[in-house]
């Protein structure tokens, strides 16, 4: 048997991305790009998508702009082949379905021809989500029961074009146009030469499903020259039909409190899920930007130690999710049953540390009223005395030692157990470091001390529009030590709450 008969092929996955809304990602393109080896990605992917992908992944940007493309599409082409051939998992991670327009049927014909295994996992295209994102059905019992999806760019090496833009225009029911903002005049002066009436409503919606959305609209004789005057480009889809008109009843999504606001999020990388989602969930233009990530504490044989020790423990007390998770990580190393921890009581700082608790199907004993390590220490004390209590506190490498003093003092017996510690974000996979130093962002989040310590590290420009927005009074002090104001506090130290007050604070600026 020859060396090439044994050598180990990869596969390619050729995914689809969605329209942008990083929430219309399909579960299965999720497990595919957890599994990548390299992900070749395009221009209208949201570049969130990659934090799915193993941070030890390879990232190669394949993005196509009129008359700019990265990486011409036959050489794009070899490329998957190689990369499949030498053994490893590739997603081809392409914008919205790879078969509607996206040239995943050339990219899977060559991947046959090379005998690579490859799957097509379908994503949902703009020219459906794009209008729906707008207030806008492509289809409607009252209004049409008939849609043409069609290009408006094609091969520019076709003598003739395969498309008679006459005769889509004179055909019943809604028409979407892809890809064709640069044809736009062309196109609907074909449509009114085929008798298409010039008051055909149209709609053009810009980065459609993100919280970067622009819509147009007019009618065919005059959108074209609307665009025009407003310097409305690409990526646009463009809508056809009666159905426009619903937009004025059904336009849900660009009436949320955040839309168009673009908003950094700095949390780590694991951890900025539940922060982007809210912000997302009310309009916003998410940037997942993380100053810190979490590595395992210095001594961590000294942790384990501890942790070994828990049972003998009257309280336990967190003060973090990640403090959690580093604590049965390693108490599940040392123990297979929950039931080891024994008898300590639990105590948390917040509800974020909680509900991380209760993953692990544990009950929380004690939750300050304020959630903040004075909090903390205050509901303790009330709950009862703490002299001669054996107390293990599970604490980062850098934090206040308010807990630790404060039961102390009052006679308590303290260990603590340093679970890992924060270090400054060097990696920058998805370019959110570049995109933050163009300066339009609106609005920055910091959810701790140690992610504006590591934002000051990072000696970013820092525009005088930006607002800051703290999770809570620590945090703001952190910030204040910097010289940077704060605009935003939340009232509730948690997630909720800081997102309640970003929405509170632009009501009110709205309101003035």
């Amino acid at each position: 048997m020859s060396d090439s008969d044994t050598t180990k092929k990869g596969i390619c996955y050729l995914v689809g991305a969605g329209p942008g809304d990083p929430g219309l990602l399909t579960l299965r393109a999720k497990q595919c790009l957890e599994m990548a080896d390299v992900v070749v990605y395009d221009y209208l992917c949201n570049i969130d998508i990659l934090n799915h992908a193993p941070v030890t992944s390879e990232r190669i940007y394949a993005g196509k702009k009129a008359a700019d493309h990265a990486i011409p599409q036959d050489e794009l082409n070899d490329l998957l082949v190689k990369l499949s051939l030498e053994g490893k998992t590739v997603v081809r991670l392409k914008g919205g379905d790879p078969f509607v327009f996206g040239r995943g049927g050339e990219e899977a014909q060559e991947l046959y021809e090379s005998g690579v295994p490859f799957e097509i996992v379908p994503g949902i295209s703009s020219s459906v989500a794009g209008p729906a994102y707008a207030g806008i059905p492509v289809t409607h019992r009252d209004h049409c029961s008939q849609l043409t999806i069609f290009t408006g760019h094609e091969d520019p090496t076709k003598e003739d074009s395969a498309l008679d833009y006459s005769k889509i225009g004179s055909s019943e029911g809604t028409k979407v146009m892809l890809m064709g903002v640069g044809q736009l005049a062309k196109v609907t002066q074909m449509m009114i030469d085929g008798g298409a009436s010039p008051d055909t409503p149209v709609a053009l919606i810009r980065w459609a499903t993100t919280g970067n959305q622009k819509t147009l609209v007019g009618k065919l004789d005059d959108i074209a020259d609307r665009s025009e005057d407003v310097g409305f480009k690409a990526p646009a889809v463009a809508v056809f039909g009666e159905v426009v008109k619903l937009r004025q009843t059904l336009n849900w999504f660009e009436g949320r409190p955040l839309f168009g606001k673009k908003i950094v999020v700095t949390r780590t990388r694991s951890q900025a899920g539940e922060l982007s989602v809210r912000l997302r969930c009310l309009g916003a233009d998410v940037d997942e930007m993380p100053t810190i990530r979490i590595e395992p504490p210095e001594n961590i044989k000294e942790f384990g130690e501890l942790v070994q020790d828990s049972h003998k423990y009257s309280w336990i007390i967190f003060t973090s999710p990640n403090g959690v998770d580093s604590f049965f990580d390693m108490f599940f190393k040392l123990y297979k049953d929950a039931r080891s921890i024994g008898g300590a009581k639990i105590a948390v700082i917040g509800p974020g540390t909680q509900k991380k608790v209760q993953d692990y199907h544990l009950s929380v004993d004690l939750i300050p009223d304020e959630y903040v390590a004075e909090g903390l220490v205050k509901k303790m004390l009330e709950v009862g005395s703490v002299e001669n209590e054996t107390i293990l506190l599970v604490r980062p490498s850098t934090a206040r030692d308010v807990i630790s003093e404060g039961l102390t003092e009052a006679g308590a017996i303290v260990d603590e157990a340093i679970a890992y510690q924060t270090v400054c974000e060097s990696e920058d996979p998805t370019g959110a470091v570049q995109r933050f130093q163009a300066g339009d962002t609106d609005l920055i989040t910091f959810t701790s001390s140690s992610t504006v310590e590591s934002f000051i590290d990072m000696d970013l420009p820092i525009p005088d529009h930006l607002i800051i927005a703290s999770i809570g009074p620590i945090t703001s002090k952190t910030l204040q030590s910097a010289g940077l104001r704060v605009d935003i506090e939340a009232k509730e130290s948690n997630i909720p709450g800081l997102v309640s007050a970003i929405e509170d604070y632009f009501i009110e600026l709205e309101e003035d």
